[in-house]
């Protein structure tokens, strides 16, 4: 696998939310994304990227363009030192939620994308990594 370039952004506010989601929907473009895999990887990138800043008190976000064979690919690796995850499996379960919302940021996330990574610890951290390929 190559990479064919990366950018890393900081996810420390709401705007930076929106500075996050254009960047991943530029990337998709330029990759060739259909519309709705585009869709796909924007959505999964705005609900991490919010997690990371609710729950993780703010970190950064790694965008990779990624080359296999002939298969494009991008990648997204969320990255915070905030509480971490306790029970990663129940995190990741439909309607489990530590906030108010619906509790389908994690599990959402990881149905929208091809492959989809995370490890955590307690007191350390959280990292993500997500990877659509077109």
């Amino acid at each position: 696998m190559v990479m064919q370039g990366h950018e890393v952004m900081g996810i420390n506010s709401s705007s930076d939310i929106v500075l996050v989601r254009q960047a991943v929907r530029k990337w998709a473009v330029e990759l060739g994304f259909s519309l709705v895999d585009q869709t796909k990887i924007v959505t999964a990138a705005s609900e991490l990227a919010r997690n990371t800043l609710d729950y993780g008190g703010g970190g950064t976000v790694k965008l990779e363009a990624l080359q296999q064979g002939n298969r494009r690919g991008l990648r997204l690796t969320f990255e915070d030192s905030g509480p971490g995850i306790p029970d990663i499996e129940l995190a990741l379960k439909d309607g489990f939620t530590t906030g108010g919302g619906l509790g389908m940021g994690l599990s959402g996330s990881k149905r929208l994308v091809n492959e989809f990574d995370i490890f955590s610890r307690v007191g350390e951290g959280t990292r993500i990594t997500i990877t659509k390929w077109k």
